[in-house]
């Protein structure tokens, strides 16, 4: 046991990247890093992470800051209730705590959008507490390591994982060993082509050694992705154009995009001119028809959208439209909206 993780902490030594969180690993600057690399590549997050510790140097900051500041500083990266969950940990964290991060693993875990995986993280690599971070590249290390066909995406599998990352776990340097693991999964241990032969724990991987390498780790096949169908009103007053800000539980929750008529299956140009909704939004006012785009493909987790961008142009203002979801903006002011990927590809096209 000793010998894997003064190897892994050896390899880590020789082999890290000099990525920016790790200059001043304070409970703050894992905390941001963790939470925009969830779901997101390193050479992507970087930059983000750079532009919201610039903005916003310390929690107090960003917990000062408005959610709409957040979301457009997020604007990009996708599964933005991360970006919410951000904003009001941040507040809590001012209001519980006065602004510090507390050195406790279970009271990190009570904190909005912070999970085992990031509580282990925080109370690890910023407090030096022994709490093993389990995230895909150390399932992947692991699974190759002992050879497990247990999946990892159920509850058996996630605990006999969280066991084996503790009993693997090294509690005198348990900072240095998590980034180990991880940085092990990411550059050596990769999904893809992981270098074996010049593996420095090829001698104690059983998948190495049973030659299922590339079956591990086990994961059970992916929920069904739904299709939805967005046929979106792009209308434009002089010089204004109106928006739509998202307040269902669905997903863009508080970003803004177009008034929106979505249907179960495509839609003609005169279907969607023809339907109750569009009637009842244009209130009979005069208006013509622009310009209609391709259909635009967005991919989520278990979704893809389906859009067409419907450009219309109106003499007169909508009177029903204005409403605390609705609103007429300039469009030299868009920039400053936080919108979805899917519209800000539509409004650069």
């Amino acid at each position: 046991m000793n010998h894997i993780q003064d190897t892994l902490i050896n390899w880590y030594a020789a082999n890290r990247r000099d990525l920016p969180w790790r200059h001043d690993p304070t409970p703050y600057q894992v905390w941001i890093s963790e939470v925009i690399l969830q779901q997101t590549r390193v050479n992507q997050g970087w930059e983000y992470y750079l532009r919201f510790v610039g903005k916003w140097p310390t929690v107090t900051d960003l917990a000062a800051a408005s959610e709409e500041e957040v979301l457009k500083m997020w604007q990009g990266l996708g599964y933005y209730s991360r970006a919410r969950n951000l904003h009001t940990c941040a507040k809590q964290v001012v209001k519980q705590y006065s602004g510090a991060f507390p050195a406790d693993f279970e009271q990190l875990r009570k904190l909005k959008g912070i999970g085992d995986y990031t509580a282990a993280a925080i109370a690890s690599i910023a407090f030096n507490l022994p709490h093993a971070v389990v995230d895909g590249n150390v399932y992947r290390v692991l699974a190759r390591l002992y050879d497990i066909d247990t999946p990892i995406n159920i509850n058996e599998g996630q605990k006999l994982f969280a066991r084996l990352a503790d009993e693997l776990l090294n509690r005198e340097q348990p900072s240095l060993h998590n980034q180990a693991m991880m940085e092990f999964g990411a550059l050596h241990c990769t999904p893809k082509n992981p270098n074996c032969l010049l593996c420095p724990l090829q001698a104690q991987c059983l998948a190495f050694a049973h030659q299922t390498v590339m079956q591990r780790p086990v994961k059970l096949q992916k929920l069904k992705v739904t299709t939805r169908y967005f046929n979106y009103l792009v209308i434009r007053i002089e010089g204004s154009i109106y928006l739509h800000k998202r307040s269902d539980d669905d997903i863009w929750k508080n970003l803004y995009d177009f008034p929106c008529i979505e249907s179960e299956q495509p839609m003609t140009v005169e279907e969607v001119i023809s339907s109750e909704k569009f009637v009842h939004l244009i209130e009979n006012k005069h208006f013509t028809i622009i310009k209609v785009s391709p259909t635009f493909t967005h991919k989520l987790t278990h979704r893809t959208i389906l859009a067409q961008f419907i450009e219309i142009k109106l003499e007169q203002k909508l009177l029903q439209i204005e409403t605390k979801d609705l609103i007429l903006a300039r469009e030299t002011e868009l920039g400053s909206f936080p919108i979805p990927r899917l519209i800000d590809l539509y409004l650069n096209t």
